[in-house]
């Protein structure tokens, strides 16, 4: 059974003065973050909680990742929350996770002390943790559970999941295998350390004795000073980082790993950060919270097959299944099924005290994306189950609309929702951030999409509605424009 800690006291031992993190005013060692480890998990022992639970309301730092690796290392649960959460977004979150304690800033302390309990300031943390034992830590066994994080989905109601030590461990696998990291690797965190993609980047490089460059928080200038000042090998980056860097038309001519979630990258967009940084590597990865790595796309593949997520990662298995769950053949669209030993332990219980596995008796799990292979087993991306419109009994994926009506120069924004119809049983709708009109953009799609996936109705918003994790409110989007086309 694995810790994402274990390889800490080697690494102290072998190489004590190497840098394990370096901020702006802050650097330290392999030696002192051995040290800090070890007293943070003495500290949480001697709390003597039951629960075994921290919140992290916290903004990137040191402190952050060592709250969060301490925890792992005394067998607790740390839960990350988010700084820009509202305070019942953050209440829901909290009786959804029931935390022993939450660490936060003097200043956030003041602000949540009378709705939100057991919370500690972080200073008065520290000072208690200084004083505890550097050396010898209380041993904790098997696979226990140690990060609970949130989904929203589309409908804005959280959902919290539960991680264990071993789904990060076998995890590293794919940084070696997949993304080629080691212990010379100097990693930029460039975001925030409470979306997984970061905090994974940390700790992930942690654990294979690299370096890691923590911005307090993104800026794409301060980003691109330090590749330039620093021996930066690597870079965490989600797309729209990409189009700030681009933004600021800086060359880089150091040989830089770019590893990429979220978004599929536009073709533009590579092209261009590939001129900006012609000695990069590209890595794109198709995964979810719950599902962890699925599949991993080098560049040197996905220019020659621009449209897909790549092949499964290291020790990853990928099926497409039929609505009957039998295997499809290549090109036939499916459900996204991943066995691996990467999947969440399952979902948390509203009352906090149940963990529901998402996995069936052969350990197969899906988020219900649905997707094909193509002949070289190469894995293509249709769009999700649950957003999939009934036309007239014909499927319609919004996916591949809104990647089309994107491409228009005038379209900010877009979302493609299926709206009720007494005759089709639904039509597709387009919801557009832009400036361009509907007419224009029906030309524009008669030009790349069938006749029947081009949208019956056009509607024109200067904001969308998101979801607490930034992601498009598609079911309020749906209700909104339901009302809208009834009184109209």
């Amino acid at each position: 059974m694995g810790n994402i800690t274990e390889s800490y006291k080697n690494l102290a031992k072998l190489s004590p003065d190497k840098i394990a993190i370096h901020m702006n005013h802050q650097q330290i060692s392999y030696q002192e973050w051995y040290e800090l480890i070890n007293q943070t998990a003495n500290w949480l022992h001697s709390l003597q909680s039951e629960n075994k639970t921290i919140g992290i309301l916290l903004p990137n730092g040191i402190p952050f990742l060592q709250l969060f690796a301490g925890a792992s290392k005394a067998g607790w649960i740390a839960v990350p929350y988010d700084l820009k959460w509202k305070i019942t977004e953050l209440e829901k979150r909290v009786i959804l996770s029931h935390p022993s304690i939450i660490v936060t800033t003097r200043e956030i302390y003041s602000q949540i002390k009378q709705s939100i309990p057991n919370v500690m300031i972080l200073d008065d943390s520290l000072q208690e943790i200084s004083q505890f034992d550097p050396t010898n830590v209380l041993k904790t066994e098997g696979n226990l559970p140690f990060y609970i994080g949130f989904t929203s989905g589309t409908t804005g109601k959280p959902k919290a999941f539960v991680r264990s030590q071993d789904s990060w461990v076998a995890s590293f696998d794919c940084n070696r295998f997949d993304f080629g990291l080691d212990e010379s690797d100097h990693v930029l965190i460039s975001g925030a350390l409470t979306h997984s993609h970061f905090l994974y980047g940390a700790i992930s490089i942690l654990y294979l004795g690299g370096t890691v460059f923590l911005l307090e928080k993104f800026s794409p200038i301060e980003g691109l000073s330090w590749i330039h000042s620093f021996p930066i090998t690597t870079i965490y980056v989600v797309p729209t980082m990409v189009e700030a860097f681009l933004k600021e038309g800086i060359q880089v001519d150091k040989s830089i790993k770019m590893i990429s979630s979220g978004a599929k990258w536009s073709d533009r967009s590579k092209l261009e950060i590939r001129n900006m940084i012609p000695n990069m590597t590209m890595y794109e990865f198709y995964g979810a919270s719950e599902l962890s790595f699925i599949t991993v796309l080098p560049d040197s593949e996905g220019i020659q097959k621009a449209t897909t997520v790549g092949k499964p990662c290291y020790g990853v298995e990928v099926q497409i299944r039929r609505p009957d769950q039998e295997l499809a053949k290549p090109t036939e669209t499916g459900k996204i099924y991943v066995r691996s030993k990467l999947v969440i332990n399952g979902y948390l219980d509203h009352d906090g005290g149940t963990i529901h596995s998402i996995q069936d008796e052969e350990g197969w799990a899906t988020v219900h994306d649905m997707g094909y292979f193509d002949e070289d087993g190469f894995l293509y991306i249709v769009g999700r189950e649950q957003n999939m419109i009934l036309y007239g009994g014909i499927n319609i994926f919004p996916e591949e609309i809104e990647k089309v009506i994107s491409l228009h120069p005038d379209v900010e924004e877009v979302a493609v929702i299926g709206l009720s119809d007494s005759y089709w049983g639904q039509v597709v709708a387009a919801v557009v951030k832009g400036k361009s009109s509907q007419l224009e953009l029906k030309r524009f799609c008669k030009t790349h999409l069938s006749s029947y996936k081009i949208p019956r109705k056009w509607f024109f918003l200067s904001e969308m509605p998101y979801t607490t994790s930034g992601k498009i409110a598609r079911a309020e989007l749906i209700k909104r424009m339901e009302k809208k086309v009834v009184n109209d």
